[in-house]
């Protein structure tokens, strides 16, 4: 009614939950135009990038239902549900709030989707038919999500041992990039290599237009670059020791690689100040005495800012780096005695055109 500004209106429409924006498109036809103006959609995520969220897979041992939660450091906790895809699937993989799916009963076949606007894109089979020839049993061993908001575009990546039907693994290495700018699937072969033996596949980071691995020993990083198809050994900082109580983890931070490592009384943490120089840079010693009884069981899922999410088999602790101080934000209260297993994703609410 010209009470505000046209800019003040769009900045506090930015700061609205998807689902409530969505509904403010009902009010006026400019509105209504909002979610698909590319200015508008570029100041919404550059806002929600700000906001760290996590997204929790949560299940009881011997019970078969498992339970979507998104975790907001401002507004709490809310259900989320997959049921728009119709189908039975499995969260593989999360970037930039996308998440890659997988069918459970039906084999090969995957989904990207945004959760926030229940909009979803299923990905067309390869001619060749190798999604289901991975060894051993017909699942990749690495699963990735590359969602470029800048771009509008993203890339889902299936790598894993090639097997001929019937047969072992015949010393190739197969990698599948789906892209959303042509709407297929393109294959580069590697050789078989150490490096690709006892991959991590739950930690993989997008940052600098690749996606990064680090091995389960925990010995480097290992990035596949999209543009280039060619994958990169990246090493990690020198102080970093893996095993005798020490656990590592690889998550994004703002943009940049960021390298945790936990001990039953500190969590370190190193950022990678230089990508193309491979320069890692000690940030933060946090002490974990005071969430000591915790400690063996946690780790970090998401850190956006000054706020670093970590998860437990039963909660989702928030640490505020400023202010030192944890907070419990979510925690699965039931009479079972038995640990509520966690399989927690780094997300953000976003609007993403392409899906």
């Amino acid at each position: 009614m010209g009470i505000f500004p046209d800019e003040v209106i769009l900045q506090i429409l930015a700061r609205l939950p998807v689902k409530s924006l969505f509904r403010t498109k009902t009010v006026c036809k400019l509105w209504y135009r909002l979610v698909s103006d590319k200015y508008f959609v570029k100041l919404y995520n550059e806002v929600s990038a700000k906001n760290p969220m996590v997204l929790v897979e949560a299940w009881v041992p011997f019970e078969p239902k498992t339970s979507l939660i998104c975790v907001d450091y401002s507004t709490g906790v809310s259900e989320v549900s997959l049921d728009f895809l119709e189908d039975r699937v499995k969260v593989r993989a999360s970037c930039n709030g996308l998440l890659c799916c997988s069918s459970i009963p039906h084999k090969g076949v995957y989904y990207v989707c945004n959760p926030m606007t229940r909009m979803s894109k299923w990905l067309p089979k390869s001619r060749e038919r190798p999604v289901t020839r991975f060894y051993p049993d017909g699942e990749p061993t690495l699963v990735g999500l590359a969602c470029d908001i800048s771009r509008n575009k993203f890339n889902v990546v299936l790598a894993g041992y090639h097997r001929t039907i019937g047969h072992r693994p015949d010393g190739t290495f197969i990698c599948l990039i789906f892209d959303s700018d042509s709407n297929r699937w393109r294959k580069f072969v590697s050789h078989l290599d150490d490096q690709f033996k006892n991959m991590n596949k739950n930690q993989v980071v997008f940052v600098n237009g690749a996606l990064h691995w680090l091995t389960a020993s925990c010995s480097y990083i290992l990035a596949l670059d999209l543009d280039y198809d060619v994958w990169r050994k990246i090493p990690l900082p020198d102080e970093v020791s893996y095993g005798t109580g020490n656990q590592v983890y690889l998550l994004d931070s703002s943009g940049c690689l960021s390298l945790f490592q936990i001990s039953d009384v500190w969590m370190k943490i190193w950022v990678m100040e230089d990508y193309e120089k491979e320069v890692w840079h000690m940030v933060d010693g946090v002490s974990l005495q005071c969430i000591r009884g915790l400690a063996p069981g946690i780790f970090p899922i998401a850190r956006t800012g000054e706020c670093i999410f970590l998860a437990t088999q039963r909660q989702v602790l928030v640490y505020h780096q400023r202010g030192r101080v944890w907070k419990e934000m979510y925690s699965v209260k039931n009479s079972s005695n038995l640990p509520v297993w966690f399989l927690a994703h780094a997300f953000r609410s976003t609007i993403f055109p392409s899906v």
